[in-house]
C-alpha cells in the first residue's frame, strides 16, 4: 500500500512537470505550426513525385528539407511519415545502417500517434533492414510487433508473411509453411494477385527445399499470376525458384529458367537478384560459359559497390548541409520585438517559479519516503534501499540540474536566443531526468507478455555506440517463473545495464540465458572499462542486485577488474 502511494506522489511531480513545460512550449508550438504546415505540405507534395518517378536522390534532398522545418510535437504524422520515405530510400539504395539510422528516429514519436500504418511501417522497415544485415532474431522482433498492432487485414497478412520469410532464411520451412499455408485463404491474400502469388511462390520454395514433389504446382501457379499482372520482378523471382527445382534433374530446364530470370531481372535493373543469377549461371555452365558470367559477375559487383558507397555519401551530405544551413539560420534570428521580449521575460520568471515549486515538491517526496522507511521491520532493509536510490537520483541527477538551471536563468540574459535555447535544453534535461526516474521504478508487467516488455527494456540500451547481443532469451519459459523471480531478473539486468551505460564506456554487451537443470543462469558481459568493486556508488548499485537475487533464493557473482571489463553471473531456480 506504501509503495502504491509513493509511485502516486512520484507521477503527480512528473504530471506536474509536464504540464509546466506544456504550457511554457505551447505558443511556440502554434507560431511554428503556422508558419510551416503550408510549407511542409508542398515539399512533401514534390518530394512524393519524385519518388514515385523513381528518382529517389532528388525524393531523399525534399523529404530532408521537411525534416528540419516540421514540427515533430505538432504535426507528428508528417514527421514520421517522412523519416519513413527517406529510410526506405536508403534501404532500397542498400544503406542498410543509415536506414536503421533514419528510421529509429521515429519510434519515441510512434504513441503519439493513432493511426497504426505509420507504426507498422517503421517496424517493417527495421525489420527488413535486419534481415539484409543477417540479423534474424531482431527482424522476426520487428516483425512480431507489426503483427500486434491493430492494422488492416492486409498488413496483418504482409506482416505475417514477412515472418515466414524470415523463417524460411533460417531454413525452417515446415515452421514457414504452417503461417504461409493458411494466408492464402486470408482476404489479405486473395484480393491482391502480387500478395497471392508471393505466398504461392513461397510455399513453393519451402516444398522444394523439403524435397516435396508438391513444390511444382506452387510454383507454376505463382509464375501463371505474375505474367497475368505483368510483374517483372515476380516473374523473374518466379523463373529463379524454377531454376533451382530443376537442377539437380533437368539441367536444360534449369538453365532455361535462369536465363529467363535474368533477362527480367536486367530489365528492371534488380542489380542483386542479377547476381544471384549470375552465380547459378556460373554453378551450372561449362567451363567456356562459366567464364562468360564470371566476368559479367564481377564487372555488375564492382559497378554497384562504387554506387553504394557513392549513395552512402551522398545521403550523408545532404543530411550535414541541411544541419549546417539550420544551424546558420538560427545565428541569423537574433531581431525580436519589444512586445515579444518583454512576453519571453515574463514567461522565463514563470519557469523559475515553477522550478522552485518542482523543486519544493521534490523535497517532500524525499522526506515522505524517509518518513514511511520506519514502519514494518521485515521491510526495512529492502525499503530503504529502494528509497535511498530514489532520493539519491533526485539529489544527484535533478536537484543539481535545477538548482544550476535557476542560477543559469537568473543571471543570464534570456531575450538573447543563444542563452534561451540553452535554457530550454536545461529544462528538457530535467524533464527526461524525472521520466527515467518514474519509468525505473513503475510495475513491470509479468503476464504473458513479461518476455515482450524485457526485450523493449533490454533493447533500449542498444545504440549506435553500444551493440547488445541476446543468446537464449526465448529458449526460458518464463509462464513457468514465479511473478517475483521475474521481477527480480528485470530489475538486476536494468541496474547492470544503467550502471554500464553510466560507467563503463562498453562498446559491446553480451547476455546469456540457459536453463540447466532445474536452475536459470544468467550471464552478463561487457567489454568496458571494468570497475573497482570497492568503489562506493557502484558497490551500492551491486548490493541492491546482490539482495534481489539472495531474496528469490539465488546466488550471484561479480568478475570485475579496472580496464578489463565487467561481469556477473546470477542462478536461481525456476521452483
Amino acid at each position: 500500500m506504501k509503495l502504491k502511494r509513493i509511485q502516486f506522489y512520484l507521477y503527480i511531480t512528473v504530471a506536474l512537470i509536464i504540464i509546466i513545460f506544456s504550457c511554457q512550449k505551447k505558443n511556440n508550438d502554434i507560431i511554428v505550426t503556422k508558419n510551416t504546415k503550408k510549407e511542409v505540405e508542398k515539399l512533401i507534395a514534390i518530394a512524393d513525385t519524385f519518388y514515385d518517378n523513381q528518382k529517389f536522390d532528388s525524393a531523399f534532398y525534399y523529404y530532408n528539407k521537411v525534416k528540419f522545418i516540421c514540427n515533430p510535437k505538432t504535426d507528428t504524422e508528417n514527421f514520421v511519415s517522412t523519416l519513413n520515405r527517406m529510410a526506405d530510400i536508403q534501404q532500397n539504395q542498400g544503406d542498410y545502417s543509415g536506414s536503421e539510422s533514419t528510421v529509429t528516429e521515429a519510434i519515441p514519436y510512434l504513441k503519439h500517434i493513432k493511426n497504426p500504418k505509420h507504426a507498422w511501417n517503421t517496424y517493417t522497415i527495421l525489420g527488413i533492414n535486419y534481415i539484409n544485415t543477417y540479423d534474424y532474431e531482431n527482424a522476426l522482433f520487428y516483425f512480431n510487433k507489426t503483427l500486434l498492432l491493430k492494422t488492416t487485414e492486409w498488413r496483418k497478412s504482409a506482416a505475417k508473411n514477412n515472418i515466414a520469410y524470415v523463417l524460411i532464411l533460417q531454413k525452417k520451412y515446415n515452421e514457414a509453411l504452417q503461417v504461409f499455408l493458411p494466408l492464402l485463404s486470408t482476404n489479405g491474400v486473395k484480393k491482391f494477385p502480387e500478395d497471392h502469388a508471393r505466398a504461392l511462390d513461397n510455399i513453393g520454395y519451402c516444398y522444394f527445399s523439403l524435397g516435396d514433389p508438391k513444390a511444382l504446382p506452387y510454383l507454376t501457379k505463382a509464375l501463371e499470376i505474375r505474367i497475368k499482372t505483368k510483374d517483372i520482378a515476380g516473374i523473374g523471382r518466379s523463373y529463379f525458384n524454377l531454376a533451382k527445382f530443376y537442377q539437380k534433374n533437368n539441367s536444360v530446364m534449369a538453365m532455361k529458367y535462369l536465363k529467363l530470370s535474368y533477362e527480367k531481372y536486367t530489365i528492371i535493373n534488380s542489380v542483386e537478384d542479377r547476381l544471384s543469377t549470375l552465380q547459378m549461371l556460373i554453378e551450372n555452365s561449362d567451363e567456356k560459359e562459366s567464364k562468360k558470367y564470371a566476368l559479367k559477375y564481377i564487372r555488375i559487383n564492382d559497378s554497384i559497390t562504387v554506387i553504394k558507397q557513392k549513395l552512402k555519401n551522398e545521403f550523408a551530405k545532404v543530411k550535414y548541409d541541411f544541419k549546417k544551413e539550420k544551424d546558420e539560420n538560427i545565428k541569423l534570428k537574433t531581431n525580436k520585438t519589444e512586445n515579444e521580449l518583454q512576453l519571453e521575460r515574463q514567461r522565463n520568471r514563470n519557469i523559475v517559479s515553477y522550478i522552485i515549486i518542482v523543486f519544493s515538491l521534490c523535497l517532500i517526496l524525499i522526506l515522505y519516503f524517509y518518513l514511511t522507511s520506519r514502519s514494518n521491520k521485515e521491510k526495512i532493509e529492502a525499503t530503504y534501499q529502494s528509497e535511498t536510490r530514489i532520493s539519491k537520483k533526485l539529489h544527484d541527477e535533478l536537484a543539481n540540474d535545477i538548482y544550476h538551471t535557476m542560477a543559469f536563468a537568473e543571471n543570464k540574459n534570456l531575450s538573447i536566443i543563444e542563452n534561451k535555447e540553452q535554457l530550454l535544453n536545461h529544462l528538457d534535461a530535467i524533464y527526461f531526468r524525472t521520466r527515467d526516474i518514474s519509468k525505473e521504478n513503475s510495475p513491470i508487467i509479468t503476464t504473458e507478455k513479461y518476455l515482450f516488455y524485457l526485450k523493449e527494456m533490454i533493447s533500449g540500451f542498444d545504440t549506435s555506440n553500444i551493440n547488445l547481443l541476446i543468446t537464449g532469451l526465448d529458449t526460458i519459459s518464463w509462464e513457468e517463473i514465479d511473478r517475483n523471480k521475474k521481477i527480480a531478473v528485470y530489475r538486476v539486468l536494468q541496474e547492470l545495464l544503467v550502471n554500464m551505460k553510466k560507467h563503463s564506456n562498453a562498446t559491446l554487451v553480451g547476455i546469456t540465458f540457459k536453463k540447466a537443470e532445474r536452475n536459470i543462469i544468467i550471464n552478463y558481459a561487457d567489454n568496458g572499462i571494468g570497475v573497482n568493486l570497492d568503489n562506493v556508488s557502484f558497490k551500492n548499485g551491486l548490493h541492491n542486485a546482490e539482495n534481489r537475487i539472495q531474496a528469490i533464493k539465488g546466488e550471484i557473482t561479480f568478475d570485475a577488474k579496472p580496464d578489463k571489463g565487467f561481469k556477473v553471473s546470477f542462478k536461481f531456480p525456476v521452483r
